[in-house]
């Protein structure tokens, strides 16, 4: 199979600092002190929900996703210190949602997406079982991702409940089942769809909506072969978006999408791509188990590995291999 990898022209650099690595202004450490008391949105929700969620993956920050199948819902969200950004993916209802003296009443349904900016509280009357994706947003990173993306607006995220947004609902919903048990390929999926779900916030849910400036040309020959190069070493490597963009100089916002334009793959689908060539590659040879060839492809499981394995080719990797000898 050949390699998924095809140059185009170079791009001009562009590098803009992330926040993360500035000194906090006055206002934001005024605003990280307003949020120090408040819950990491997973432990809030835990809370409320009172149940565990059906998948979780979170970094050390707390920003992450989580798919959550609850019962109905009578009950106050305090304030938490992430922005909580949701799909609904459950049957249609009617719902209320109180906010001060404010009262909102929207239908879930699929297609819609749900808002609780960062430090919000609300009340929530939900008559039936949920099933619902959840984005937890750091506001440092929708700060990060404004700045590298040159969106110049405010970044006043609005409250939303019940709001048609059917690419934002299909995006998120996307990250329900994308956890595949392999920590790379993980990873760096979520990084991909937190910075794409943090543009499309800033384009769609502020409110002065911010225009994204497009990015112009891919990477040069020399930087995408260095990329490549990072992507193709052990699964020990570090081969986060921030460790790829890093190496080529450029903001994570404008890496994945020069990345994009000269290998035809984001980050992610060329490195899950390329994992599953390794993998054909190792069961043509029937020394190798299938659990051997998933630890060596830094799969949690040979269950994990065979679902993965699945998704991408329609087969498990034992009937694969039977048909090909």
């Amino acid at each position: 199979m050949a390699s998924p990898m095809r140059a185009r022209s170079m791009s001009k650099p562009i590098v803009n600092a992330s926040l993360n690595d500035q000194p906090a202004a006055p206002e934001q450490r005024q605003h990280q002190t307003a949020l120090a008391d408040h819950r990491s949105a997973n432990a809030e929700m835990a809370r409320v929900l009172r149940t565990e969620p059906f998948r979780m993956a979170l970094d050390a920050s707390g920003a992450g996703i989580a798919h959550w199948k609850h019962e109905p819902l009578h009950d106050v969200v305090e304030p938490m210190s992430h922005h909580v950004i949701m799909a609904y993916n459950g049957t249609m209802q009617r719902m209320e949602r109180r906010s001060g003296r404010s009262v909102a009443i929207g239908t879930f349904r699929p297609g819609v997406v749900i808002i609780i900016p960062e430090g919000s509280s609300s009340r929530w009357d939900i008559p039936k079982p949920v099933d619902v994706v959840q984005l937890y947003l750091p506001h440092t990173t929708l700060a990060r991702v404004a700045d590298e993306a040159n969106a110049a607006a405010p970044i006043n995220l609005l409250e939303r409940t019940a709001h048609p947004d059917a690419i934002t609902s299909r995006l998120l919903l996307s990250a329900a089942d994308a956890v595949e048990g392999n920590g790379a390929l993980d990873t760096l999926f979520r990084q991909q769809l937190t910075d794409l779900l943090a543009t499309r916030l800033l384009a769609a849910h502020t409110g002065s909506p911010a225009t994204v400036q497009p990015t112009m040309g891919g990477l040069s020959p020399k930087v995408l072969i260095r990329a490549i190069e990072r992507l193709r070493s052990d699964s020990d490597a570090d081969v986060s978006l921030s460790a790829l963009a890093s190496e080529a100089g450029l903001s994570r916002f404008h890496f994945c999408r020069a990345f994009k334009e000269s290998a035809g793959l984001s980050p992610h689908a060329w490195l899950r791509q390329y994992r599953l060539e390794q993998a054909m590659e190792m069961l043509r040879n029937p020394d190798e188990s299938i659990v051997s060839v998933a630890a060596a492809l830094g799969y949690s499981s040979q269950t994990a590995f065979a679902a993965a394995f699945k998704k991408l080719t329609g087969e498990t990797p034992s009937d694969w291999r039977r048909r090909i000898r």
